[in-house]
């Protein structure tokens, strides 16, 4: 039997999931409503180091990211923080694309999905 591990859950979804070593998180948004995107992005990224830790693993494990933009202007600012953040050695697979996101002030969300240590 396998054990599906949820964490910061409440009735809509979960943060992360963990499951056979596989790590799924939600969407992670930006706290800084009125901050660049570059700045939105930063603080994405943090969060998702965080839920990575939490869930027994680190960006170098990722498998892929979906990053939603509500702009595409903004992508070369967001990939000055992507690419100052992504272990170059060890980059996943990645999708962008322009997206309408749950609050207009967000400007970048992004989903990752990882493999633990």
């Amino acid at each position: 039997m396998s054990t599906i591990q949820r964490l910061g859950s409440n009735q809509r979804l979960s943060e992360a999931v963990v499951a056979k070593g596989f790590i799924f998180l939600s969407g992670m948004v930006p706290e800084s409503l009125d901050a660049s995107v570059k700045t939105q992005t930063e603080e994405v990224l943090a969060q998702i180091d965080q839920w990575l830790e939490q869930c027994g693993s680190d960006k170098s494990h990722l498998l892929e990211a979906t990053i939603f933009l509500t702009d595409m202007a903004d992508y070369d600012e967001m990939n000055a923080a992507w690419d100052a953040w992504v272990d170059s050695n060890n980059a996943p697979a990645r999708a962008c694309v322009q997206a309408l996101i749950a609050k207009p002030e967000w400007k970048v969300e992004i989903k990752v999905s990882a493999l633990q240590k």
